[in-house]
């Protein structure tokens, strides 16, 4: 029984001291007193338990050194990471500018390019306008010059008209004589024709040159009186014509186009 327990407590001791700390002390169990047939003494159950118990004692040094060892290569592969991220890093910037100078070189080319078709188009305004400008110069330009044409033939033709006039009331006396008094013609021979054929060629190539120049002669003789046209120098009652008919023509009109350039004298009914 000695020896028994002598190893006992030699056991106890040795848990006490290889347990970790803090670890609760197991009491001793001994053996049944008849002891092992063959003489060997039983080993303790708290050296059993301590013994189970030492892989879990050992965890959080083995965290530490697995962290250790596995720290030195960690941190160097994210150092070697970041190093090529840090040197990735100039040609990612030098990249980013160049983009940025484009997108800066594309805006001012589209300004450029816009200030330009705004010019473009105030410039075709302004050809617009003048061509529009010219044209109606143009316009103004002929009208005024036919203008002044049209009143340069009448200014001559009132110039003329008299000595038209002279020559119809010429041609009329010549006639009437040579109707009135046909035997002094006869004794006369050809001498009154001739006279009468000379003065009517006279007068109708001045009419003709009038009606080249756009004058034209008119006689209202049978129309209803026109205060536009007509001038009114007597005004007599006469059967069967209704009042306000030009029954005489004193003197014949004429007008230039539209525009009258002397309106024909005239006798109208009452």
């Amino acid at each position: 029984m000695t020896h028994e327990h002598d190893i006992a407590e030699a056991a106890h001791e040795a848990a006490s001291q290889g347990a970790p700390d803090g670890a609760p002390e197991s009491a001793p169990e001994t053996a049944p007193a008849g002891g092992d047939p063959a003489g060997e003494p039983v080993a303790p159950v708290g050296s059993v338990e301590w013994e189970a118990a030492a892989p879990q004692s050992r965890g959080p040094e083995a965290s530490e050194g697995s962290a250790h060892s596995a720290g030195p290569e960690h941190s160097a592969g994210k150092a070697h990471s970041a190093g090529q991220a840090q040197s990735g890093g100039p040609e990612a910037g030098a990249a980013g500018d160049e983009s940025t100078d484009h997108e800066r070189q594309l805006e001012h080319d589209l300004e450029e390019l816009a200030a330009k078709a705004e010019k473009a188009d105030e410039y075709l305004d302004l050809a617009q306008r003048t061509r529009a400008d010219f044209e109606n110069y143009r316009k103004r330009a002929a009208r005024e010059a036919a203008a002044a044409q049209e009143r340069g033939i009448a200014k001559l033709a009132k110039e003329l008209l008299p000595a038209v006039d002279n020559l119809d009331r010429a041609l009329e006396a010549a006639q009437s004589a040579a109707a009135s008094d046909d035997g002094q013609v006869a004794a006369q021979g050809n001498g009154t024709s001739t006279l009468i054929s000379g003065i009517k060629l006279v007068h109708d190539d001045v009419i003709a040159a009038l009606a080249r120049a756009g004058i034209e002669r008119f006689s209202p003789e049978g129309e209803k009186f026109d205060p536009q046209q007509h001038e009114a120098i007597a005004q007599h009652p006469v059967e069967g014509k209704e009042s306000g008919t030009v029954i005489e023509v004193y003197q014949r009109g004429y007008r230039l186009g539209e525009v009258v350039i002397r309106p024909a004298r005239v006798v109208v009914a009452a």
